[in-house]
């Protein structure tokens, strides 16, 4: 290996590959529909695609606890009850503004959902929609979301 490719490699390429993921909490919002379970998906603000509400951990909460603040925030979610234990995660690339891609490990934490408010903070900013669980998984992009929603009940 000449010495340009060895320092590209240890300089730019090996840290882009082994970089440590960051962490986020996703709300999975559940509630029991008549063909089973239903989920409560969002729109993202910058694509419009559909994914579940998830943020950054929070200081002075759990992920259970940022999770069920994410599904306020973007949902509207009075929620009933949820797991202190994640469900699951997923892993998926969170482009920068800069364009590069940033590895992201999501933390899944299902929420039984009371009711949804009609007023909260990101009402203007995103759409909401119940679906059943396996056609939120024919609409969300991450495959271990996918498989996660399909393994529901």
């Amino acid at each position: 290996m000449t010495n340009a490719l060895r320092k590209a490699w240890e300089e730019v390429v090996r840290p882009l590959i082994l970089r440590p993921r960051r962490v986020q909490v996703a709300a999975l919002c559940v509630r029991r529909g008549e063909d089973g379970p239903e989920v409560l998906l969002v729109t993202s603000r910058d694509t419009g695609r559909w994914i579940v509400p998830k943020g950054w951990p929070i200081d002075g909460l759990d992920g259970a606890e940022a999770a069920a603040r994410e599904a306020w925030e973007e949902a509207g979610v009075r929620p009933a009850g949820f797991s202190r234990k994640p469900v699951g995660t997923y892993k998926y690339d969170k482009i920068l503004s800069n364009g590069v891609p940033e590895p992201i490990l999501t933390n899944v934490y299902r929420i039984k959902v009371e009711g949804l408010a009609e007023d909260y903070p990101e009402r203007d900013q995103r759409q909401r929609r119940w679906v059943p669980a396996t056609e939120a998984a024919g609409l969300v992009r991450e495959p271990e979301l996918q498989d996660l929603l399909r393994g529901l009940q």
